[in-house]
């Protein structure tokens, strides 16, 4: 059902109600009201905060004809002020004139803050009395009958209301009443399941209510032929819809996706680091002390694949780093074509060179900020909640005769790699000469973890040789040689010592997973058969 517009239905706020729990700016808000002419009904401490502040107020009683009672629990509930927001002011206007009933025209309302109270640690009887139940029975009243009343909840709409009374001498229109209406179920909508979630928890079960509120459309959805939407989730400070697109074209459903999984596969490292992301994937990842060359290391990670590539940076991004994709070049075919990159913040010449590109998205997001508690999966009309994967590893145990000198920082650098792969995932890390850490070769998304590891070795040996510089004849040397310094990371056991075969084959000598297979003492005799040092984790890291 469409709603119609009806802009000529503004009605002047004779009286309002004001009861708010935040008493943020409520006091110039009632000043607004009061120079408009209009009466102030208020109660307890909103109506002290007022008279504080000069203004005459009536108190609640003179309209109920009953005094607040029950230590506050009751106050704005009664057949006066509820009639006095609900009556149709045509059909119903000579039946409230006989049962003396003045119509309210705004209700300016917040709720017990009962979320914060929550988050304070309160025991349960505290919570108790923080549920609201007087503000709520006026907010919803008064939102049902926005043809007649304006209902104010939030206080970050005063000063927007207030430029509409004064400057329409004291009305509000019906477009804004109905805005406002929109806002006020909402919020009641937010509070009931805030409190509805917390009795469950509080009884040890789950129950999840999410709300998404503000929405603005992507350019298309994973295929031209779709539509696409982004929404905010209600009641939340930080947000990944609060991206900042500061140039280019408007971001599609899968540039969200995959600038999602960028921003995550650089959160966690320690050092400047980059990744280079393609479906969902990292093609690319690199850390270390300088931003320009753990670019290009992470680029070099599987330059084909970085092409129409999603980057993501965890630190200020300089112009020196961007220079690498050659925008500026004579030589079209130098320049580096990528769909967009993000970073917590652009210096000036940085944004100024990237603007040689016209379509492409340069986007503020600090990686900082995505901390969700959970992950969610809606399967139709089914939702699937899990904790967030953030617990690299349970322990770091060699399990064979042979041990190895891993350094522990390129050990998480692997594993924050491994972790964003799309299993089954083998990711092959390296620690540079310089101490940088890199994403050498991956296999990612594979039925079987044998092809996972083909493709991990395959894409290391192919980066191997772009970067060897020496004679042909020394090629296979130098590949072993990096080889054995590289650690083979698996998100998950491995089944079968097949993948242990693989890996001294191409000149691996160290591994790492999580163990706890059936077959993990075959798998471990089979590394002491060749010479391998494995390493167990007891940590997982599917991701599918």
């Amino acid at each position: 059902m469409v709603h119609k517009t009806m802009n000529d239905l503004s009605i002047p706020i004779k009286r309002a109600l004001v009861s708010v729990s935040d008493k943020t700016g409520v006091a110039e808000f009632a000043r607004v009201l009061h120079a408009q002419g209009c009466e102030i009904i208020s109660t307890g401490g909103t109506k002290k905060v007022l008279e504080e502040n000069g203004l005459p107020v009536t108190d609640i009683s003179a309209v109920t004809g009953n005094p607040e009672a029950f230590g506050g629990r009751m106050k704005t509930i009664s057949f006066q002020i509820e009639s006095a927001l609900l009556f149709d002011r045509e059909k119903d206007k000579q039946e409230a004139a006989a049962l003396g009933i003045r119509s309210i025209d705004m209700v300016v309302c917040n709720l017990y803050p009962f979320e914060q109270v929550k988050n304070r640690g309160a025991d349960f009887d505290t919570l108790i009395e923080n549920i609201d139940i007087g503000g709520p029975t006026m907010v919803r009243a008064a939102a049902k009958n926005f043809k007649y009343v304006a209902i104010v909840t939030d206080p970050g709409d005063y000063e927007e209301l207030a430029q509409e009374l004064q400057q329409n001498n004291g009305a509000l229109s019906y477009d804004t009443r109905f805005k406002l209406m929109r806002k006020a179920f909402n919020a009641t909508a937010d509070y009931d399941a805030m409190i509805s979630e917390t009795m469950d928890e509080t009884a040890g079960k789950l129950s999840v209510r999410l709300a998404f509120g503000r929405a603005k459309e992507l350019r298309y959805g994973e295929n031209s032929h779709q539509s696409a939407w982004l929404l905010r989730r209600n009641g939340t400070n930080h947000s990944y819809f609060d991206v900042k697109v500061l140039h280019g074209k408007e971001l599609s459903f899968n540039n969200m996706v995959d600038m999602y999984s960028a921003l995550d596969s650089v959160r966690d490292l320690k050092q400047s680091g980059c990744a280079v992301i393609k479906h969902n994937n990292p093609c690319g990842l690199s850390e270390g002390a300088e931003q320009r060359r753990v670019f290009e290391q992470a680029w070099a990670g599987d330059p084909v694949s970085a092409f129409g590539s999603v980057i993501a940076f965890n630190r200020p991004v300089g112009k020196e780093t961007v220079t690498f994709l050659h925008l500026d070049a004579e030589n079209k075919m130098l320049r580096k074509f990528v769909e967009v990159i993000a970073a917590p913040a652009f210096e000036a010449a940085a944004l100024e060179y990237l603007y040689q590109h016209k379509n492409l998205r340069v986007v503020e997001y600090d990686p900082a900020g995505l901390t969700p508690d959970l992950d969610y999966r809606f399967l139709h009309n089914a939702l699937l909640v899990q904790t967030t994967d953030r617990k690299l590893k349970e322990k770091t145990e060699w399990v064979t005769e042979r041990r190895a000198e891993l350094d522990e920082a390129l050990l998480d650098f692997g594993l924050i790699a491994v972790r964003q792969v799309k299993s089954n995932a083998i990711c092959i890390v390296r620690r540079l000469p310089d101490g940088d850490h890199q994403l050498l070769g991956m296999g990612a998304g594979q039925p079987n973890r044998v092809n996972s590891t083909q493709l991990a070795i395959a894409r290391a040996r192919e980066n191997l040789k772009n970067e060897f510089e020496g004679s042909p004849q020394e090629l296979e040397e130098y590949i072993a040689q990096q080889m054995g310094r590289a650690a083979l990371i698996s998100d998950a056991f491995f089944p079968f010592p097949d993948n242990v075969e693989l890996a001294v084959a191409a000149g691996l000598r160290v591994i790492v997973q999580p163990g706890g297979s059936i077959r993990d003492k075959s798998v471990i005799a089979k590394c002491n058969e060749l010479g391998v040092a494995m390493m167990f984790t007891g940590t997982r890291h599917f991701k599918h």
